[in-house]
């Protein structure tokens, strides 16, 4: 197995190495030091199954599902599918998902540790993914902020995100409402493994501080949030087939871009692995 830097910003990449055979813990270790130091592991060249993801994703710890079902792959309900593809008639997975900066799950009491998402399919361009590293953007505050900010804790709604994120999605139902409560976090996370701060400011929509006034708290969000994303801080994977990311959701924010749904194919396979109450 080899293992290189990905960008100046964040992520490790790992070549020479079949994730369809069962791997020696030390090179486990080695790819689990390298996800917690640089937020980001991509493994290049896989031919995975289903069952060979399931495998791997948990090395890492217990499998964590919380979307929907009917996105979930036939055989396997532990396993997203992300995709375009029809069959039937009917979508078999999500065809869209996550166009805006945000990270895994913020919205549960007890978020995931990470993600896993591997390339089956994809189109010619587009489809890209964009990585911030909210460590290095927490260390790069000025001590004034990293004070003003310490111990806040950010008010998450789902309800909220759902219209201003995806407007062309029905309203929410009132079934809806009372499954996703509103979910206080820590602004500023300690990761349970690595033990550095990183920012939890999740995404684009204008979050409520707790206890604090909406006209304070949303320049203050706003503020963390366009600082998170600056060209230092972030990296933009441009797929290739049997590319495997896996990224900590604990210490990074994510976002997908467009591609062409209508002309191209494109087939993903995510699962997510059970975390610890942010802190």
């Amino acid at each position: 197995m080899r293992i290189a830097s990905l960008s100046p910003a964040l992520g490790t990449e790992a070549t020479d190495i079949d994730l369809r055979r069962p791997i020696t813990d030390t090179e486990f270790e080695t790819l689990h030091a390298a996800l917690v130091d640089t937020t980001v592991l991509v493994i290049r060249d896989q031919r995975l199954t289903p069952d060979d993801l399931v495998r791997f994703t948990k090395r890492f710890g217990d499998i964590l599902v919380y979307t929907r079902a009917e996105n979930a792959h036939h055989t396997h309900p532990n396993v997203l599918v992300l995709s375009n593809i029809r069959r039937d008639g009917k979508l078999i997975g999500s065809p869209a998902s996550g166009r805006y900066w945000h990270t895994d799950g913020h919205f549960l009491e007890i978020p995931p540790s990470a993600s896993l998402l591997y390339a089956v399919e994809l189109p010619p361009k587009g489809g890209d993914t964009w990585f911030a590293n909210m460590m290095t953007a927490y260390d790069a505050l000025p001590d004034e902020v990293k004070a003003r900010i310490e111990g806040l804790r950010v008010i998450i709604s789902r309800v909220r995100s759902r219209p201003y994120n995806y407007p062309d999605r029905p309203p929410v139902t009132e079934e809806q409402r009372a499954a996703w409560p509103d979910m206080p976090q820590p602004l500023v996370r300690t990761h349970p493994v690595g033990g550095r701060k990183a920012l939890y400011v999740g995404g684009n929509v204008p979050w409520r501080i707790e206890g604090m006034e909406e006209a304070e708290s949303t320049p203050l969000i706003t503020m963390l949030q366009a600082h998170a994303i600056q060209p230092a801080f972030t990296y933009v994977h441009a797929w290739r087939p049997g590319d495997l990311l896996v990224w900590d959701n604990r210490s990074s924010l994510h976002k997908a871009t467009a591609y062409d749904e209508g002309a191209h194919r494109r087939h993903m396979l995510r699962t997510a692995v059970a975390g610890t109450k942010p802190f």
